[in-house]
């Protein structure tokens, strides 16, 4: 079905929750609107957003940039150490005819992130320089499907529960990776929880599309 003017929807907020359908109204600085029947948040507006965002998203790049080529991991067994570094262990997988496993973890715990994090760092740019109403339209609406995707901190989960079960069997000792992989999952925790996907198109939709009806 194709609406007469689909233009008039821009102006009108859907509740995740309870799906009351809101109008778009003006917001302060530092407020937030909620939805009249279930209370549940429907959008924000921070000034200081797109600093904050794209210092996190530079931030986050550079530590995940370096648990990707720092050792993650030593294990000794019996006087024979060996480093695990993230690469090795994908490409392990490929080793051992573990394809469809290699492929998706190839996907979930490098690409998918180094997307959202560069597709972040991109768009943050482009907002505080006031440019690409296309592209950055296009940057959001990638980044809403392969943000579900990216899954370095159940990777992280399942590399403490893996060394949990090593201790007693040999000595571990946690490289400079792991903690950098560490501090990437946390700021991409924070960045999940603080910094919605629907208050980055209200602040698209506040500076590129008002700038233009200037």
């Amino acid at each position: 079905m194709k609406l007469e003017n689909e233009d008039a929807l821009d102006d009108l907020i859907l509740c995740e929750q309870c799906f009351t359908l809101h109008e778009e109204l003006p917001l302060e600085d530092g407020t937030k609107a909620c939805c009249s029947a279930c209370g549940a948040v429907l959008y924000r507006y921070d000034s200081k957003l797109i600093d904050h965002g794209l210092a996190l998203s530079v931030t986050g790049l550079v530590f995940f940039i370096l648990a990707n080529l720092f050792p993650l991991v030593q294990i000794e067994i019996l006087g024979h150490g060996q480093f695990i570094t993230v690469p090795k262990t994908i490409f392990s997988l490929f080793e051992y005819g573990f394809y469809f496993v290699g492929i998706l973890c190839t996907f979930l715990i490098f690409i998918f992130p180094f997307m959202v994090f560069t597709i972040n760092m991109l768009l943050f740019t482009l907002l505080k320089m006031k440019r690409g109403k296309k592209l950055t339209k296009e940057l959001l609406v990638l980044l809403a499907h392969i943000k579900p995707w990216s899954m370095t901190d159940i990777f992280l989960i399942s590399i403490l529960v893996a060394l949990v079960k090593l201790i007693g069997y040999a000595q571990i000792h946690m490289g400079i990776a792991f903690w950098a992989l560490m501090i990437f999952v946390l700021i991409d925790l924070y960045i999940v929880k603080r910094m919605h996907l629907f208050d980055l198109w209200m602040l698209r939709k506040r500076i590129l599309l008002k700038e233009d009806a200037k």
